[in-house]
């Protein structure tokens, strides 16, 4: 199973979608694959969507916006956040190469 597949049941529950809709299942993994690669590349690494941490919140967040046609106001709404994860993301990175920052 995919990761997108994985997620998909938690993002329609986050999304009050109980309804089966097979297109809209097809369409929302869509968002749901973009939403990843847009904070892959923010962060310039792969992140865990599975944990309930940061990145999944800001991955649901992406598909609502998605979801509104609103996209083009997410930037500007969660900045503030997408910052935050792409600094503790590179913490992260520095500390894997050279050992924690003290």
């Amino acid at each position: 199973m995919s990761p997108v597949e994985e997620l998909l049941p938690g993002v329609k529950n986050n999304q009050d979608i109980t309804w089966d809709d097979p297109a809209g299942d097809e369409k929302l993994a869509g968002i749901i694959s973009r939403g990843m690669a847009y904070l892959d590349d923010i962060t310039a690494t792969s992140l865990d969507y599975m944990a309930e941490d940061k990145p999944r919140e800001l991955l649901m967040e992406y598909v609502r916006y998605a979801r509104s046609n609103a996209l083009d106001e997410f930037w500007g709404n969660y900045q503030l956040e997408l910052l935050r994860l792409q600094i503790r993301e590179e913490l992260k990175q520095v500390d894997q190469e050279q050992g924690p920052v003290v």
